[in-house]
């Protein structure tokens, strides 16, 4: 079977205190184009990762030291986004569905095949450039938000509960052609090619934060 390569900036972190174990995956999917970092510990791995890291980790559940799920716990207090897989022994399936509760994005069971391995990789490296694209536009949205002037965000407001012009303009008392000054300064501002992607801009953020 042949993976979809990941983004030149993904990573697939593979945490196991199982050297044979640890390498042979590791081969496996950098012979299908993804980049790999492997560590023999959950400290390894914490000691390792950053802010900034992309990708995600393939999680054994049961090691010396840390557990995959006392190695988990951190990266949630880290506010860590990288999706996480829990590699599990038959024994440890009800501790990995827990960890599914708390925000894994799945477990493999051991032993697994190269196909549903690479399945559930791909799965969370699409999850995760999603994510982070996601969050990259919302970012844009809000410092766009920022430039507008206190009468735009009136203006803005307004269009967003899908209020016409001349409804504007009887609201704010104003002119309907100052409305459509404003309007057209908003759309500019905001990098808006249409009323419909303004929309979906603005209300992607968090309720309330786009009139903050």
């Amino acid at each position: 079977m042949s993976a979809v390569p990941a983004a030149p900036d993904q990573i697939v972190h593979v945490v196991d205190d199982d050297e044979a174990l640890r390498d042979s995956l590791a081969w496996m999917l950098e012979a299908n184009g993804h980049a790999v970092v492997a560590h023999e510990s959950g400290e390894a791995f914490l000691a390792a990762c950053t802010p900034g890291m992309t990708g995600c980790v393939l999680l054994d559940v049961r090691m010396p030291g840390m557990s995959g799920l006392e190695v988990f716990e951190e990266l949630g207090r880290r506010r860590c986004g990288l999706p996480v897989v829990f590699i599990t022994g038959h024994g440890d399936v009800p501790m990995a569905v827990s960890a599914l509760k708390q925000g894994a994005v799945d477990f493999v069971e051991k032993p697994f095949g190269e196909r549903e391995m690479l399945r559930v990789v791909e799965q969370c490296l699409r999850l995760e450039r999603e994510t982070r694209d996601r969050r990259l536009q919302e970012a844009d949205t809000a410092r766009r938000l920022e430039q507008l002037t206190q009468r735009e965000r009136e203006v803005l407001e307004l269009i967003i509960v899908g209020k016409l012009n001349k409804q504007i303009a009887d609201v704010l008392g104003i002119s309907i052609k100052t409305v459509e000054v404003h309007r057209a300064r908003v759309m500019e501002k905001m990098g808006a090619h249409s009323l419909a992607e303004l929309v979906q801009h603005v209300v992607a953020l968090e309720p309330g934060a786009a009139m903050r």
